[in-house]
């Protein structure tokens, strides 16, 4: 370790907390209070419904910090919860923070995460108001809690789908899973030499989107100012076709999604044939693209149709019709989920 690094134990669990608190800004009216207390202090808005969530990211399973920096690792931690609250159609307000980390960390390590959270917290306007930290025997482990507000009643949950509602989803995909591959063979070729440098210039995109992914909370303030209230919605974090399973089993649907409407960006593709991958297949089943994937209404067509970052991918159908992949030739095949599974 070097001299000009803090080990954690040299000022330990409080003074550490004194330290991330200078520089943490409440934004929020609804913050009370924040660090520094037993429990942070909220005060909801009347006539507002309060959302939360809470994700668990664990080293060598979520992250592998060999190529993740500590910066963009705490931006995507806040990013990955935040994009839960924008797919209840509601806007983040306040989080906390639960850290375990080992001795190898220091606390200029720790100081680096929490700047990127607090990046986070400026973007999406939230406020960080506590947590915990904590020893490891082993790596680092985070888990964040995200509380969020949306008018009484406004909230959208994955149940609300009715057959020939439209399916939407936002930006592209596949680019995270691409980005995976291109740091795993980068990191392997720096093991097998490592005077090796890595290339990664040519892949900016596709790596920003594994490393430092953005919640779409820009798709929920605009939605709402075209008019328009998805009838279900739910972020993409595990794959597509996983994300379509999940809409129509909770809104007791059937899907058709045609493959030839899948949004596939420039470097996503070149990547793809590269790696010798199907890019359609990246698409579906790659996962940490974390856009949103939502239906609405087919009356609200001309409202959508010319948006610059949603895709029609398709639409709901009965639930008898099956849940069904199209391709370009027509031909309809059952949709699989292949992506990411916890255990």
């Amino acid at each position: 370790m070097s001299d000009n690094l803090t080990p954690l134990s040299a000022i330990g669990e409080f003074a550490l907390i004194r330290r991330l608190q200078a520089n943490i800004t409440a934004r929020q009216p609804g913050t009370v209070l924040g660090i520094g207390d037993d429990a942070a202090i909220i005060r909801p808005t009347a006539g507002t419904d309060t959302v939360m969530t809470t994700d668990l990211l664990v080293e060598g399973i979520h992250f592998d910090l060999s190529f993740s920096p500590l910066r963009h690792l705490g931006y995507k931690a806040v990013a990955v919860n935040v994009s839960d609250v924008a797919a209840m159609n509601a806007l983040p307000t306040q989080l906390v923070v639960a850290l375990s980390a080992g001795p190898r960390f220091t606390v200029e390590a720790i100081e680096e995460l929490y700047a990127g959270m607090r990046l986070a917290c400026e973007a999406y306007n939230v406020d960080l108001v506590g947590g915990d930290t904590t020893a490891s025997r082993g790596g680092l482990t985070l888990a964040i809690t995200v509380l969020g507000e949306v008018a009484t009643g406004e909230a959208v949950r994955r149940s609300g789908g009715q057959p020939t509602d439209l399916l939407c989803v936002t930006g592209d995909l596949g680019g995270a899973f691409l980005g995976l591959q291109v740091l795993e063979r980068e990191k392997q070729a720096y093991l097998a030499d490592p005077e090796t440098q890595p290339e990664l210039a040519s892949y900016e995109y596709i790596v920003q989107r594994q490393l430092r992914p953005e919640a779409r909370l820009d798709i929920v303030h605009e939605l709402r100012e075209r008019g328009i209230r998805p009838t279900s919605m739910i972020d993409i974090s595990d794959g597509l076709a996983s994300e379509v399973l999940h809409l129509c089993t909770a809104s007791g649907t059937g899907a058709r999604v045609f493959t030839e409407f899948l949004p596939l960006a420039n470097p996503t593709l070149e990547a793809a044939a590269e790696f010798n991958l199907d890019p359609l297949t990246c698409a579906l089943n790659g996962g940490e693209d974390y856009e949103l994937l939502f239906t609405v209404p087919v009356t609200d067509h001309e409202k959508i149709k010319n948006h610059p970052d949603i895709t029609i991918i398709g639409h709901l159908t009965d639930k008898s019709d099956g849940t069904n992949l199209v391709t370009k030739a027509g031909q309809a095949v059952p949709l699989q989920a292949q992506g990411w599974t916890s255990f």
